[in-house]
């Protein structure tokens, strides 16, 4: 996977290139301090994910990645947490904080290797058909797949497409994910966050910003957090 680092601290992107170098599947071709000079270049160079910071001088991390190509990924360095991120109309891959941790570096990371490595094999049309009381149809990659309501840990939505997560595949469609949402039983698919929508009875734990599914920790954001808790969550805790 081919990336690029736009950060104007020289030492945040000495800090990115340091972290790549332990990634085999990541190559950094290039890195830059403005996101001006870096817009001509991914649009003379196919480029996969860009690191990009969003406080930076003229124009910043938010606006640029508006701009981008429809298929490059984008991980947000920054010193906002995701939470606080919520509001905005972005779809980045992942949000690393800063100073950024190498466990968390490399999760973000291997989550967009994931992404690209679905994106590329995708089908043209992708869609849901023929549904059942408790399972629908999936065309990916050329098929219909059937999928079981109860089967799905969660869905998560990236630009115009959909992953569903289940225990053994991840599977993409073309559909943005209030559309998949609206086709999925009520009482136990909430949407949690801009991009995510949740299986509630595979909820593990959870706290005040993150639920636990498995091994899956999935943020709650600002926009739904009353919601989730009011309507799916309160009459349900013992012992508070």
């Amino acid at each position: 996977m081919k990336a690029i680092i736009v950060d104007d601290e020289p030492l945040a992107r000495e800090a990115i290139e340091l972290l790549a170098a332990g990634m085999l599947d990541l190559e950094i071709t290039a890195t830059f301090s403005s996101a001006l000079v870096a817009s001509k270049y991914i649009h003379e160079n196919p480029i996969d994910l860009i690191f990009l910071d969003i406080e930076m001088p003229g124009i910043n991390g938010i606006e640029f990645a508006k701009t981008i190509p429809e298929k490059t990924l984008v991980i947000f360095t920054t010193a906002y947490s995701e939470y606080a991120l919520d509001g905005y109309d972005l779809d980045a891959i992942d949000y690393l904080v800063k100073p950024v941790k190498e466990e968390r570096f490399q999760k973000a990371v291997n989550k967009a290797i994931a992404y690209h490595q679905l994106l590329d094999g995708k089908a043209s049309t992708s869609e849901i058909q023929n549904y059942g009381d408790d399972y629908f149809f999936v065309k990916s990659e050329r098929k219909f797949i059937k999928i079981y309501f109860k089967d799905i840990l969660f869905i998560e939505g990236l630009k115009d497409y959909v992953v569903m997560q289940t225990d053994d595949q991840r599977i993409m469609t073309a559909m943005n994910i209030k559309t998949i949402h609206d086709q999925l039983p009520q009482h136990i698919f909430v949407r949690i966050g801009k991009s995510y929508v949740i299986n509630i009875k595979e909820i593990a734990s959870f706290d005040n910003n993150t639920v636990l599914i498995r091994k899956y920790e999935i943020p709650i954001g600002n926009t739904y957090r009353n919601y989730f808790f009011d309507n799916f969550i309160t009459k349900k805790v013992i012992g508070r």
